[in-house]
């Protein structure tokens, strides 16, 4: 489904050599140079610099390097919707399931949904959290997964054009590292930030995080709010690795084993629920609305 070159260029540029890159492939060095000789050449551009200490990636080729990744892991996944769509039935509800969207509720709420819907069966389709996947997912439910679990509100729904039904409201809390300060509490106050690197999702993702945000802005200076972009497993091990505190609900407690998630006393929530398609299914509206 894509130039196989692709795959050579990807392996070549996290080996950060063609010998490396060779050994790992089971193929010979000139072969490995060949190939990406005809991956420049049919491209028109220079992917690598050569020199006597080795190779690195030009700004093309960094370019490239990020939606190659894209576009392999998309081909891959168009072949799993392939076949999970061969055997789509009118009873399969298919749960979209990654670290930061959990399937967890589902558990919870198994004893109603077999009472409601004693016919559907469920579909783990697991989806690895990136911003591209996101943006693909959730603007296209209904056409390879039905149903998303995971924290959002209004402004999410517009960003990513889709419905959401609340379940609960999760308490919006903050992870530490377990080596961290803070790790020895149970219950946080705001007083407990001061002098921390807060990490919040940037500015126009939730409105229930932009409120948290202008009060802190406004009436705790003391506090350092870190933007960040996405959340995913990245944005943990930033969290871990760089001893800031990250916006966090208690649903993703397992996310990382060596963060811990502890409430605060500023009274701020944000819905969790199910993210469906504007129009679904009539299997899944029942399993929605009946639930």
């Amino acid at each position: 489904m894509y130039n196989p070159q692709l795959e050579t260029f990807l392996c070549v540029a996290e080996s950060g050599s063609f010998n490396k890159a060779a050994e790992k492939l089971f193929i010979s060095p000139p072969a490995v140079i060949k190939q990406i000789n005809l991956l420049e050449e049919n491209l028109g551009l220079q992917l690598f610099l050569r020199t006597h200490r080795g190779i690195q990636l030009t700004e093309a080729g960094k370019s490239l390097y990020q939606d190659a990744k894209y576009v392999i892991q998309y081909c891959k996944d168009s072949v799993t919707r392939a076949r999970n769509a061969m055997r789509k039935t009118d009873d399969v509800i298919r749960i979209g399931t990654s670290p930061m969207t959990p399937a967890q509720v589902l558990v919870e709420l198994w004893p109603k949904l077999q009472n409601y819907c004693p016919g559907t069966k469920f579909h783990l389709v697991p989806f690895d959290n990136t911003p591209e996947n996101a943006r693909e997912i959730l603007g296209n439910l209904g056409q390879n997964i039905d149903v998303v679990a995971g924290i959002f509100d209004e402004t999410m729904l517009n960003l990513r054009q889709c419905e959401g039904l609340e379940i609960s409201r999760e308490p919006i809390c903050c992870a530490v590292s377990v080596h961290h300060r803070l790790a020895q509490k149970d219950f946080l106050t705001i007083q407990d930030l001061y002098g921390e690197k807060l990490m919040l999702i940037q500015r126009g993702w939730s409105h229930s995080v932009d409120l948290l945000r202008d009060n802190l802005w406004k009436n705790y200076p003391q506090i350092e709010i870190v933007d960040f972009n996405f959340y995913d497993v990245n944005a943990f091990n930033q969290c871990e690795n760089n001893n800031c505190v990250l916006m966090a609900v208690p649903k993703w407690q397992y996310v990382h084993p060596l963060l811990k998630i502890l409430p605060v006393d500023w009274g701020y929530t944000i819905p969790y629920g199910l993210l469906h398609s504007p129009a679904p299914s009539p299997v899944v509206k029942q399993y929605l609305y009946r639930r």
